[in-house]
């Protein structure tokens, strides 16, 4: 007579435990190619990251040309008063545009991986007078933002080289007020043309598929830019 409800109880647990072995099952390993770290997600080799010495490329003369900020910031459609995190914010470069168009009631949370990286961001931010952007220090697996604090949250040639995509994810949901939008900027894989190398590009197919298996949705897709994707999603 016990045997049935213990038999009850093991089928309960295994298909709680599923869905975790599931996601577990989304990240691999292969051969590491030249770019990248040998370690796959849903299929995608993950980049190397750029470190901290190559900073200087961030602030590039030819930046304003082949990227336009002006385009991608005019798509985020940024309001007065907005909290907004940039993810992988490095020197800075979009933290202070943000900054300024949503004003000093508004709040930019510059969040980077690299103390040196957040170092040389708030150099740059006093020498520009920016006072509403908040340096933030992540991990690998977490922003670092709290809960339900941001309206909009903006990943700018970041997210392919997430060492984990998918806990990262996890944690700007988190951080995501309900109806925030989550932003992705990266080089069109799709286009042999852009001169950027294969592993720090993507595609559009391959960004929707690993967003949405977060619960993201799909917004919109702006293909204003020169090089780049602007993909825009929406927390439930």
């Amino acid at each position: 007579m016990r045997t049935i409800p213990v038999l009850v109880l093991t089928l309960a647990l295994l298909c709680a435990v599923q869905p975790v072995l599931a996601r577990d099952d989304q990240y691999g390993a292969a051969p590491p190619s030249a770019d990248g770290i040998g370690k796959t997600y849903m299929g995608r080799e993950i980049a190397q990251v750029m470190g901290y010495p190559g900073a200087d490329w961030l602030e590039r003369g030819s930046r304003e040309r082949e990227e336009r900020p002006d385009l991608l910031l005019a798509a985020l459609a940024l309001t007065p008063g907005m909290a907004v995190a940039d993810v992988g914010a490095g020197t800075g470069y979009y933290s202070w545009q943000i900054a300024g168009r949503i004003g000093q009631e508004g709040r930019v949370y510059a969040v980077d991986l690299q103390p040196q990286m957040l170092d040389l961001l708030k150099k740059n931010m006093r020498q520009r007078g920016v006072r509403n952007v908040q340096p933030v220090l992540g991990t690998a697996t977490d922003t670092g933002l709290t809960l339900a604090s941001i309206d909009l949250a903006l990943m700018v040639d970041v997210y392919h080289e997430l060492d984990q995509p998918r806990e990262v994810l996890d944690s700007l949901l988190r951080a995501l007020r309900p109806g925030g939008r989550l932003v992705l900027v990266e080089y069109r894989a799709e286009d042999d043309s852009v001169p950027i190398k294969r592993l720090h590009k993507m595609s559009v197919a391959q960004i929707q598929r690993e967003l949405g298996a977060q619960g993201l949705l799909w917004k919109q897709t702006v293909e204003t830019l020169p090089w780049q994707h602007i993909v825009i999603f929406r927390k439930p």
